[in-house]
């Protein structure tokens, strides 16, 4: 009776290993090592930020007391804060725009103590005891501010932006009686600009309003 020689057992020198190869457990511990050292430079800046923070010394401020729009205002500021911050941050009268924050544009144009003043290069804190009148105090109830009225009627504005400051800086014109003519409006009111280019029409309102109060 014949017999069959057994098959040979399967190499296994090219298959893959149940366990982990050499090549494997370099590049999972490699792997693992980085997360480790990246967790400790996270962690450690993150402390270092902590201890900068608990480090640093603290912002001088300062209490002032005003008057805006005829109301007694008391407040504590950063002693870098600017009148137009504390005026739109502040106490919320946002009418005081922020164009160039540079005191080139007179759109935070507002009236301390009756003088035009831009509020952006004044500080808060030299507002002590200040009369301060921004275009939110102009009006006496629903009945409008005399410009205001005219800056309607003239049609004296576009979009708008660059309305408060030149209508306050009007307000002021008139009082320093710099109304004589139209060439001198435009000269002490050049420190206000209208990038929509109603000039003639500013002018014109205030003009006629300065001729009403009259």
């Amino acid at each position: 009776m014949s017999t069959e020689p057994e098959a040979p057992a399967p190499s296994t020198a090219g298959s893959p290993s149940s366990g982990p190869t050499r090549r494997t457990f370099i590049a999972t511990t490699s792997a693992a090592g980085g997360v480790v050292l990246a967790g400790g430079a996270i962690g450690g800046s993150l402390l270092a930020a902590a201890d900068e923070a608990d480090a640093a010394p603290a912002v001088p401020t300062s209490r002032i007391c005003l008057t805006v729009n005829d109301i007694r205002r008391t407040v504590t500021v950063d002693n870098r804060t600017s009148l137009l911050d504390l005026l739109r941050e502040h106490l919320d009268l946002t009418g005081a725009k922020k164009g160039c924050d540079a005191g080139a544009c007179g759109a935070c144009t507002v009236l301390v103590d009756g003088q035009r003043q831009n509020a952006c290069l004044t500080l808060a804190v030299r507002m002590e005891g200040a009369e301060v009148t921004t275009i939110e105090g102009l009006a006496d109830g629903a009945r409008l501010h005399p410009l205001q009225q005219t800056f309607i009627d003239e049609d004296a504005f576009q979009c708008g932006y660059c309305t408060p400051g030149q209508i306050i800086s009007g307000v002021g014109c008139i009082q320093e009686g710099h109304t004589g003519s139209p060439e001198e409006i435009r000269e002490w009111m050049s420190g206000n600009i209208c990038r929509c280019g109603c000039y003639v029409k500013i002018v014109r309102a205030v003009e006629q309003a300065a001729g009403e109060q009259k």
